[in-house]
Parts: C-alpha cells; structure tokens; sequence
C-alpha cells in the first residue's frame, strides 16, 4: 500500500544514503519483466536491471514460484546448519567455473562477499595489503570500502594501512599514452607497480578488481591486461580476487567476464546477478586455499551465511540461465543494443565513447568538450531526466565529476522491441537535451 503523502514522507522519514544524488522522482509499486511501474500509472523500461542485479527481469514466474515454494517449508536456519539447497547450489557453482575454482560459501551482498574474500586473502598469506583500481567500488562496509577509491573515503577517518590505488586503463581517457597517442597500459601497469612496491612493507596480499570497472565508468581491461595483472601478482605472491558482482552470470556474453581473457582468479566473488534481484552473494575459491584458511581459523559468520532461501533462488537462477541460453542471448542483445548506441554515437556530437561487452554497456557523453567544464555532468543530468519522462530510467554514474557516463544493462531476458524501443526514448532525450543546453 502506498501513502497518499509518499513524497512528503520520504523527506520526513528518510535516510538520504547515496551522497548527493536524489531519489529517484517516482515512488514504484510494481515491477514486471524489463518495466517498472510508478505509482502514478507510468511505465518505465528498466534499463539498470534494478541495482544492476534484475538479470531475469522482474518477478520472472520461476523465481517467483521458487520463492513462494521455498519461504513454505525453510527459509532460515543457523548460521552453522546445512540445507539442501545451499549444498546444490554450491555444487552447481563449481560446476559452472574452471578448476580449482570449487569451494564456496553463501552471503547476502557484494560487500559482504569481498569482506569474507578480503579477510581470507590476507588471513592464508599472513599479509594485509590490498590493490585495487584508483576508480573502483566494492562496497562500503570496513574492509570492502577501504579498496574501494571512487567514493566515500572522506569524513570517516582514517581508512586501514595498507591499502593501495592502481591506475586504470582508461582507453578513452587515457593517463599514460604510446607514440600514436593510445592508451599504453603496459607502461601504466609497470609503473603503477613500482609505485605500489615503493609504499608496501613488504605484505602484499591480494589485488582487488572487476574485469569490467562498472561504477568506475564501465571501463573494459584492455586485451591482454587481466594476465599481466595476474603475473604481478603471482610475481609478489599475491593473491588476485575478481569481483564479478555485475559482471558474472551470462551478464557480458560468457558466464564468467574473466573466461573472456583466459584467466582464472585465486577467488571469485559474486553477488548481484547471482539472487537475480534477491540478496544473495557467493565468495569461491580452490580447495587448496580453503583448506589453508580453514587451518588458520578462517572466520566470518553473519546472520544469513548458507541461508536456504536465497539459496534456493540461485538454483533456479542457474536453472533459468542454462534452459534459455541466456549467455547467447546477452551476445545477441547486446550487439543490438551495442549497434544502436552506435548510431547514436554517430548522429549526437556530445556522445563520444561507447563501450563495454554483452549487455554492461557505457555510453559516455562529452558534454565538456561541447558545452564547456562541468558540461558532461549538466548534459547528463538533463538526460536522464527526459529519458525518464520518455519512458525510460537510464542509470547515470552519480559520482563527482562521472555525471556524463551512463552504465546501460537491460535483463538478459529483454526483448528485441524493448532494445529498440528504449535506444529511441535515448536518441529523443539526446536530441532535447543538446539543444536546450
């Protein structure tokens, strides 16, 4: 039900968490396959798959029915109990990964899954230092916020020792260029490096990444990149962990980003896609790890570790993703939807980058080239704002000086006139948008 003063109380009642980014305008009183529905009879197609996470839709009937079937007769246990489906779930995990990646336990959220990842990373080499990318998020509790560089760090104190930036390998905005004036991301790689050596004390224990940087402005790691990060660190006795929140499950066209550079992580994290919507996370890793971090005590209970539930929806996640082919439908879809953002591209002056794999695309407006410094954030603001009046809700990165980037992620279970209907709603907005600003 909702309140006939919904607006008046959210700003009464309301914590605002998300920086200086408003709410989004409309308060949504049901959601169903790639559309969202307002509460003022609106449509909008959901271009942002929820918080990057709706791969199936919403209220897609197999999970609906999962859930109804599951909350009946075991949602809950404690944290030390076992349950079927969080025993499946974790066989089908490792079945779906390239060895040794076959041991696993089950969280709510990506924090939390690169907390446990963290925490064992560092308890198996008896080390604490931790690399991330200087534009990565990875989630804001203790550890997880304290790799993560793009957000948040100011007014909380000071963050835990240890923890490094890593340059990223921005193709369009490249830091360190070759002769030709592209990206040289090999110097970049080296010299980010020896900065990181000159600053440790010598206890370097993992890097910290996503294949695919998605807040950090769906930066995709140049070929090659991905091995030469993983020699690094097996060069330091490292350990690479691979956050693949938004970028696992069939989300870019392989099951698994990484499998697109032929690089297996020492431990893998998920979470978004994996509950489909619902709050599941899974931290993976090889047995040879696990058993080492068990011999040292390996700890991290939380209320809803192993919790049948969301277990049981990940089952049906999986079951859904192999009987509709779901990974050839994100290769598809996201040529499409890949094609139409080039047109676009090169029809509107002020886009100037599209990028990305499947269905995690960037479109990145050069709003301050055309309209001058602080022009991409004003041009993308007003975007979203009329592709939000067509129809559409775009999910803009909502972080100092990133307003003119657009992360686009569909469902994998979109439809062909949905790709096109909401590429139109884009072009439209563009178009407005250029000329009044």
């Amino acid at each position: 039900m909702v309140s006939e003063n919904s607006g008046a109380d959210r700003d009464r009642h309301l914590i605002r968490y998300s920086g200086h980014a408003p709410f989004s305008p409309e308060v949504v009183v049901r959601a169903e396959g790639t559309s969202v529905f307002t509460e003022s009879g609106r449509e909008l197609l959901d271009f942002t798959s929820g918080q990057m996470s709706a791969i199936l839709g919403h209220s897609h009937p197999a999970i609906v029915s999962t859930v109804r079937e599951q909350i009946a007769h075991l949602d809950h246990l404690h944290s030390g109990m076992l349950s079927p489906p969080v025993v499946e779930l974790t066989r089908r995990l490792a079945g779906t990964l390239p060895d040794p990646l076959d041991k696993a336990m089950l969280l709510t959220t990506g924090a939390e899954a690169n907390e446990a990842a963290v925490r064992m990373a560092k308890l198996v080499t008896g080390r604490h230092e931790i690399v991330s990318f200087a534009r990565s998020w990875h989630g804001m509790t203790q550890g997880a916020a304290n790799a993560t560089y793009i957000a948040g760090r100011k007014g909380y104190g000071p963050p835990a020792p240890g923890n490094f930036a890593l340059p990223v390998p921005d193709r369009y905005r490249p830091t360190v260029v070759d002769a030709e004036g592209e990206l040289d991301w090999r110097t970049q790689l080296d010299l980010g490096f020896e900065l990181i050596d000159a600053q440790s004390v010598g206890s370097l224990a993992a890097c910290l990444v996503e294949p695919i940087l998605s807040s950090g402005g769906v930066v995709e790691l140049p070929p090659g990149y991905l091995a030469a990060l993983a020699a690094k660190c097996r060069e330091r006795g490292m350990l690479l962990i691979l956050d693949e929140a938004q970028t696992g499950l069939c989300r870019t066209g392989d099951w698994y980003a990484f499998q697109h550079d032929g690089v297996v992580p020492d431990i893998l994290t998920l979470s978004k896609t994996l509950g489909a919507g619902l709050p599941l996370a899974a931290v993976v890793t090889s047995a040879e790890i696990e058993q080492r971090a068990y011999e040292r005590g390996f700890l991290f209970f939380t209320t809803h570790v192993n919790d049948p539930l969301p277990a049981a929806v990940g089952n049906t996640v999986l079951d859904v993703l192999v009987r509709d082919r779901l990974e050839e439908r994100s290769r598809r879809l996201g040529g499409a939807l890949r094609d139409g953002l080039d047109r676009l591209a090169g029809r509107h002056e002020v886009v100037g980058d599209v990028r990305g794999r499947g269905l995690l695309l960037g479109m990145e407006l050069a709003g301050d080239q055309v309209l001058g410094a602080g022009g991409a954030d004003r041009l993308g603001a007003e975007v979203t704002r009329r592709c939000f009046e067509g129809g559409l809700h775009m999910n803009i990165v909502q972080l100092p000086g990133m307003g003119g980037i657009f992360r686009i992620a569909p469902p994998l279970t979109a439809s062909d006139e949905e790709i096109d209907r909401g590429v139109a709603v884009l072009d439209e907005a563009l178009t407005a948008a250029a000329r009044d600003l």
